[in-house]
This record gives structure tokens, C-alpha cells and sequence, in this order.
């Protein structure tokens, strides 16, 4: 049985994001889980396998690193669990082996599910320690994530001539769209002026442009067409899946094919993702894209490198007012990870959840008008990894 059309997602859950000192990983995991079954008219006694989702265990005293932490917190004893990590893209990661296992027949409803607890360390002590002391001596010595992609942005700025500003318009617009959202971190809009005077963090990506760190949990329940078409009162179905990694950790800093103008791993996923479900003109045919803003610069790139522009187009796209959340081509109508937040291993299965409930027309104050196919797409590390998901309506019963 293929994937591309014949695997349905029939509930989901998304805990708050942000700095929740109140909750444990296990309880996000708990939260998190029960919700996506409930949403789905399930007890967890029906579901027959779970994927994990944490791609940094070592903030939460390791407790997400095995499969063991369903089994606790979903009291989830003796099915199989099993728990992965792709940098960024871990949560898709943890939807696409569920959305693999029931195209393959092995089990007929199946659970994905992404946590992270990131806040309870202080930020020196969580990802800032990984990538700038405790890896490479000598290749990622001092390497942050805002020095790697601020490398992008004065690139590109450079390139085609734009200025800090077009960058700012980004964490604006997603700030704005977050203030529909009750789950995200950070639901105040901002101005212009606030992203602009924010301090610098590597120039010329400010405070703003850069996403937070953050707590929580997503989570949704995965079955094939034909059963979700029998037994489920609403359902979204999977119409395509990209995967791609196109370089390693360190070496793909001297890769000289690379331009910082984009990245191969977003287009080489989309190529696979539309191919599956027939989309050969992005922007006409999708309704909403919710796409990887770990800095602002990344949502510009990130639409161009979908197809929704062109090279070197993507301010032009947002300026225009199309990716406004009543534009032509919504981005980021959850507010993205700019001010959703970005708890890395929930972050992609949340974005599954966003597309999905979108097109069922479950999307509350944030509901694109007439939405009926939308993408999901995470871009992992250094930008080597991603993964493109096609979205689209199933039905009702």
C-alpha cells in the first residue's frame, strides 16, 4: 500500500509552547498523547505502536531518550515504541515512520508524537553548550545556530539587495498570527520598530528574528484511508512525503556547490513531496504552507526553495501581502517557530497538526478561509535535513 493518498490522520494535540516550568517532559508526552487519541474518538488501548519524538534528550535529564517514555506516561506497556531523532525535522520524522508502518500493513492505527523540554536549563546550558562547546574542537568551536544562519542572511541581503527590515517584516506578520493562537509562546504582536531596535544577536539577525527556545508537546493518530473512511468522524489525508539530507554536520561548510542562498535538502524534499501528490505549481495549488522560520531569513528562503517564488523573490512575496494569513498563499498562520515557539522535537508533528486541522476546517480564530491542501515542512541542523509533507481534506462521516 503507498503512502501518497492511502494514509489518513484522524486526531491531533498540541500543548502549550513555551516556558512551562509547571510541566514535566512526561507530562507533555501525557498531554500530548491522550489528546491526539481523544481527538480522534480513541482509547489508548486501540492504538497498537507509538514513534517518539526529542532530538535533545540531554535537556530533560535524558528521560526522552528511548521509546520508554510512552511507555510511562501513556502507561503504553508492552506495544512497540520507538523513538527518533533528525535534528529540526524530528517530529516529521516521527509522523512519516508512522504514516510508513501503516502504508506497509504492520498495524492499522498508530501514534506520533514530539516533546521537548528545553527551559528548565539555562540557555548556556542547553543547545548553545551542544553546538559551541561540546562538539568539534576546532570546526564548531563558538558556533551558534543565529551565527550560521546570520551567514545566510547577510548573503542573501547582499545578493539581491534588501535591507534589515525585510527580514523584521517576518517576525511582524508571525507575531501577528500567533495572536490567534492560545497555544503559542509568544501571543503579543509586534512592530516594525520593536524587531528593528531589538539587540543584535549575530547581525543581522536581531532578537526577534531568531526563535525562542521553548517547552512542549504535539501529537496526532495515524490509520489508512480505508479505515478512517469507515470509522472516523473527521480525517486529513497524506498526499505526499519528502525526505532529503544533502550534507553532513561540519563537511557542509565546505561544500563549494553550496550558495547560502537557499537550501538543497528543502528542494530536493519537495521534488519527492509533489511529485507523490501531483502538485506542479505550488502556489496555485496549496492553500496554506506551514514552513521552517527558525530566523526570519529561513521563511523567505524556505519559500522560494518550495516553488512559491522564485530565487531571490521571497521579500518580494511576503511585501505583496500574499503570505498573510487572508493572502493568497498563508505562511505560518500558527505563528510559526518565530512565535509559536520551537520545542524541536514537537515543532514538526505541531505543523502536521496546523495543516491538518486547517484543512478539516478546524482551525479556530486562524481558519483559512476554504482551505483543502496545505504543506508542512521542517529544515534540520545546519539546513542538510528536511522533510515536505503534502496535506490534504479527507471527509467526514
Amino acid at each position: 500500500m503507498p503512502i501518497a493518498g492511502e494514509v489518513a490522520i484522524i486526531g491531533s494535540a498540541v500543548t502549550d509552547f513555551g516556558a512551562l516550568h509547571d510541566r514535566g517532559y512526561l507530562d507533555l508526552v501525557a498531554e500530548a498523547g491522550f489528546g491526539a487519541v481523544a481527538d480522534a474518538g480513541l482509547s489508548m488501548e486501540e492504538i497498537e505502536a507509538a514513534w517518539l519524538a526529542t532530538a535533545e534528550p540531554q535537556t530533560a535529564g535524558l528521560v526522552g531518550d528511548s521509546g520508554a517514555a510512552v511507555a510511562e506516561a501513556l502507561r503504553f506497556s508492552p506495544r512497540p515504541v520507538t523513538r527518533v531523532s533528525n535534528f529540526c525535522t524530528s517530529g516529521m520524522e516521527a509522523v512519516r515512520a508512522g504514516a510508513m508502518a501503516i502504508a506497509a500493513g504492520e498495524h492499522d492505527v498508530v501514534l506520533a508524537i514530539g516533546a521537548e523540554k528545553m527551559r528548565d536549563v539555562t540557555p548556556r546550558g542547553s543547545l548553545v553548550s551542544k553546538t559551541a562547546e561540546d562538539s568539534h574542537p576546532l570546526l564548531a568551536k563558538g558556533r551558534t545556530a543565529p551565527g550560521q544562519f546570520a551567514l545566510l542572511a547577510n548573503r542573501y541581503l547582499e545578493t539581491y539587495g534588501y535591507e534589515r527590515s525585510d527580514l523584521a517584516a517576518v517576525a511582524v506578520k508571525n507575531h501577528g498570527n500567533a495572536s490567534r493562537n492560545p497555544h503559542a509562546q509568544f501571543g503579543s504582536q509586534l512592530t516594525m520598530a520593536q524587531v528593528i531596535d531589538a539587540p543584535v544577536v549575530a547581525e543581522p539577525l536581531g532578537l526577534y528574528d531568531c526563535t525562542p527556545t521553548s517547552d512542549g508537546g504535539a501529537a496526532v493518530v495515524l490509520t489508512s484511508r480505508e479505515w478512517a473512511e469507515a470509522h472516523a468522524d473527521h480525517y486529513a489525508v497524506i498526499e505526499g512525503i519528502g525526505l532529503a539530507v544533502t550534507g553532513g554536520y561540519f563537511s557542509n561548510f565546505f561544500d563549494e556547490s553550496r550558495d547560502y542562498l537557499g537550501f538543497a535538502s528543502t528542494r530536493e524534499a519537495a521534488k519527492q513531496a509533489y511529485r507523490q501528490a501531483g502538485v506542479t505549481e505550488p502556489r496555485r495549488e496549496l492553500d496554506l504552507v506551514e514552513c521552517h522560520d527558525c530566523f526570519t531569513i529561513t521563511e523567505i528562503v524556505n519559500t522560494e526553495d518550495l516553488g512559491i517564488a522564485e530565487p531571490g523573490e521571497g521579500v518580494r512575496l511576503l511585501q505583496s501581502g500574499a503570505t498573510a494569513i487572508d493572502g493568497e498563499i498563508p505562511v505560518n498562520v500558527s505563528g510559526g517557530l518565530q512565535a509559536c515557539g520551537h520545542p524541536v522535537g514537537a515543532t514538526g508533528v505541531r505543523m502536521v497538526a496546523e495543516v491538518v486541522r486547517q484543512v478539516t476546517g478546524r482551525g479556530g480564530d486562524r481558519q483559512v478561509e476554504g482551505a483543502r491542501r496545505g504543506l508542512a515542512h521542517t529544515l534540520g541542523g545546519p539546513g542538510v535535513i528536511a522533510c515536505v509533507m503534502v496535506i490534504g481534506a479527507g471527509g467526514e462521516t
